[in-house]
Parts: structure tokens; sequence; C-alpha cells
């Protein structure tokens, strides 16, 4: 049976929060319970952040049932499911996921501390051996970083189109301007836009988004996490991707569900389905940077236009506001620039950063923005509302970075056997198995009617 969330305890601040930001009553938070005692090793609540996440999912899921007569549906999440899911989901058989790194993205000694490249698109390795002078090579990318200071390197690769993160320490970021301005925006900004035409949907109980189109501009990973929850409860999810982009290791995790086609935004034609799936979507996720689709002409104005009615949930890696609001990042990347990295070196009492155990930012910020679409389904079904919401990865880190550590005493050590499902996901590379559900709302569990896929499998069409 599921125990309520500690009322003090990490889980529920940062559940709490996220209810408080999207105007969600304490009498619904306390829906919201978990079994088990797994506790994913760190010194900081990775495991409660992964739980809080998933719950506030949930509780968006309930909210929404409510609407359809279903009154006090209970949130249940598992630890233990919920550890192994920000880890990664999918047990392949007879075949092997290839590591979604590229052989020079890491960690690097600078003249004066630490810093990462990130370097998996071939456009931001290319930027940073720009920056470096050097061959691809790893020893080679070492010796061109020592001779950098940390930020002057972190600045130079940036301006030339690269992705890159100098180590910071908690107090130091939360001193900088862009720690500042993150620290004053809402873990999940909601804004009402307007009236909302009148749609005939209602949520069904057994698959409660079914009906629903979900247009996911996104990639990894915290969007494609957000919209691998909604095609759970069977929303159909259009993943649009430029024709030359891949993301091997990631696919497998987070295609689950989807339909992935891809078209030329910088092409007329490519533009112009886009706007007709635009129209015809109830859900809108995207993770382009800010002013980026303002670029290729689908700004807040345009989308507008095209859909009034439109759930429209963005994402960035530094928030919406700040100096860096506008600047490329990554999980790995907010780690190191957050303190995150830094506490972890001193808690291990390492010589070198120590971050996260698993990509937690991304996971729990897919689980809000996911929370973040229900809870815009829940407006426009209740007040004829349609809404847009702004997610960080950031943002998410201070929360994690401001809850309280309390251990379980149970280390979690990785999946076991039982927690995958019995039956064979045909997934585009092979024969897989998937973890089972890490929560339930009421009756209703995450089930996927579509095996992962590959990029460019599917036509870019509603179905």
């Amino acid at each position: 049976m599921a125990e309520l969330l500690p009322e003090n305890g990490p889980a529920a601040a940062i559940l709490a929060e996220a209810a408080h930001d999207l105007g969600v009553g304490e009498d619904r938070v306390k829906l919201v319970g978990a079994t088990g005692t797994d506790d994913l090793p760190s010194c900081f609540p990775v495991t409660d952040l992964a739980v809080a996440s998933i719950g506030a999912a949930g509780l968006a899921l309930a909210e929404l049932l409510a609407q359809a007569g279903q009154k006090q549906t209970p949130v249940r999440v598992d630890r233990h499911l919920a550890s192994a899911w920000f880890r990664y989901s999918l047990l392949p058989l007879d075949w092997s996921i290839p590591s979604p790194w590229d052989p020079i993205a890491g960690d690097y000694r600078a003249a004066d501390g630490w810093i990462r490249l990130h370097t998996n698109a071939p456009h931001h390795r290319e930027a940073a051996l720009r920056v470096l002078g050097c061959a691809g090579e790893r020893e080679r990318v070492a010796a061109a970083v020592s001779g950098w200071a940390g930020e002057a390197l972190e600045s130079a690769i940036l301006q030339t189109g690269g992705c890159a993160a100098a180590m910071r320490a908690l107090a130091e970021w939360r001193r900088h301007p862009q720690g500042q301005a993150v620290a004053l925006e809402p873990l999940i900004a909601l804004t009402r836009i307007g009236p909302a035409a009148r749609r005939k949907w209602n949520p069904d109980p057994v698959r409660p988004l079914y009906g629903i189109r979900v247009l996911d501009l996104t990639r990894v990973l915290a969007g494609p996490v957000a919209t691998r929850f909604l095609a759970g409860l069977g929303a159909d999810v259009l993943r649009i991707d430029p024709p030359d982009w891949d993301e091997p290791g990631v696919l497998p995790d987070v295609t689950l569900g989807k339909r992935c086609a891809r078209l030329d935004l910088r092409d007329d034609k490519g533009r112009r389905l886009l706007e007709r799936l635009l129209a015809g979507a109830d859900i809108l996720v995207h993770g382009y940077r800010p002013g980026a689709l303002e670029g290729l002409g689908l700004g807040e104005t345009q989308r507008r236009a095209l859909n009034p009615g439109l759930i429209d949930v963005s994402l960035s890696a530094w928030g919406s506001s700040g100096p860096w609001s506008g600047r490329r990042g990554f999980d790995s990347l907010v780690q190191m620039a957050s303190g995150i990295a830094e506490a972890g070196m001193r808690w291990k009492a390492a010589n070198h950063p120590v971050p996260l155990p698993v990509q937690a930012l991304d996971h729990a910020t897919g689980y809000l923005m996911a929370m973040a679409a229900l809870h815009g389904l829940v407006l426009r079904l209740r007040e004829r509302m349609a809404v847009a919401a702004r997610l960080s990865l950031a943002r998410t880190a201070a929360a994690l970075a401001g809850a309280s550590r309390e251990p379980t005493g149970v280390e979690f050590t990785g999946a076991d056997e039982a927690d995958y499902a019995e039956s064979i996901e045909r997934t585009a590379w092979g024969a897989a198995r998937r973890l089972r559900s890490p929560v339930r709302i009421g009756d209703v569990a995450l089930e996927w009617d579509r095996p992962a896929s590959d990029l460019g499998s599917a036509k870019a069409e509603w179905v």
C-alpha cells in the first residue's frame, strides 16, 4: 500500500512547489503516495525528485480524470521503478544499445578548474575543436583545454556555436546573474492566453488521452520524456526531426509510443506542412532555444493564429530570463554550471567532477512538462482556456539543490528482472522488454500502443 509522502520531506516539497505554480490545491497533492525505500546514491535527493516529478504528472492526470467524474483518484509512485525509469527503461534482447556520447565529450581540467564539453552533435563537436585548434582525439583535446581558463573557454566555444560549461560551486552559481534570474522564476511558469473554442473531447477512463494530438518538436532528453508519458496515456504523439538529426542510444528509450517523421523547416514546403500539423494539434511540446521558432516564422503570435486553443509547453536549458536565457545547454552542462557536479565532488572527496547518477534534470523536467500539458487540458475543459507553460533544466536544478537530503538507507543499484514487463516489445532495433509503469493513477497505468521506432519511420501527418 502506498504511503503518503513525508510532509516535510524533499519529494513533498518539490511536488508542492509544482502544484502551487499550477494552482492545484493541497487536498489534491495529498492524493500522491509512494511505495518502497530505494534511493539513488547522491548528495542530492535524486529519487525524491523522481517520485515528485512522476507523481506531479500523475496528479495532473488525476485532476483531468476528475473532469470526467472520477473523484479523489489516488496516485501511487514506486520509488524503485521511478529510480529505474530515470536511468533507462529498456532491456534489449540479443542486441546492444550504442553509447549516446561522442568520444571527446566529457570533463576536462582547465588551467583554473574543470570544464565539460558537450560534443554529441557534429556541429557542436566541430565548434569545440575549432576553438581548441586540435584534432578530435581525447588526449589532444585535454592538452588544449589545459591551457585555457575555464570560463574563457566556455565563452569562446559558445560564441562559435558549441556547447560547454565551466564547473562552478553552488554558492558561486547562486551569486551568478543567471543563477539569480533562475531563482526568481517559478518551477512551472503557466500563462493563461485566452478563450479556447469548445472541443468535443473528454478523457477516457481507461486510455485518458485517447483522441488527443501531441506535436513533439523536442530532442534529447526532457521533452521526449514528457511526450513519452503522454503517449503512455493514449495520446497520438507525432515527433518531428530535421532530415539529418540522430540520437543513437537514446531513441530506443524515448520514442516509445510515438510516430517519428522528418521535416526540413528551412524549406517552405516543410514549414507549411508543419503549420498544418500545428493547426490540428491539441498540445505542442517544443525545446528550441528562445527565438528559434520566431526565426522560422513560427513564433508565439503565429502559433496562436494557427491554433488559438493550443496548449503550448516549452523547454529551455537555462531559463526564460537572465543573460543566459538564449544559451545552448544540456543536463550535464547545467549540472556543471549550477554547482551540482562540484557538490558531488566534495561529497565523494573526489579529484574530479561528480555528477548525479542519472540525467535527473532531464527526466524530472520532462515529467513536469507532462504535468503542465495535462493541466492545460484541465483548464481547456473546465474553463475553455488556452495556456502556455515554460520550464527549464536550470530551474529544476535549483529545486533539487534546495531540497533536503534524507537518505532511506536502501541504495538503488539497478533494475531487477522482475521490474520488466513480460511482454516483448518489437522495437526498430530488435526485441526488448520495457520497465513496468512507475506510477498508477487509480486503475490507470502507463501503456504504449506502439513500440519504439526510428526517426523518419512515419509520415508527417495526423492519423
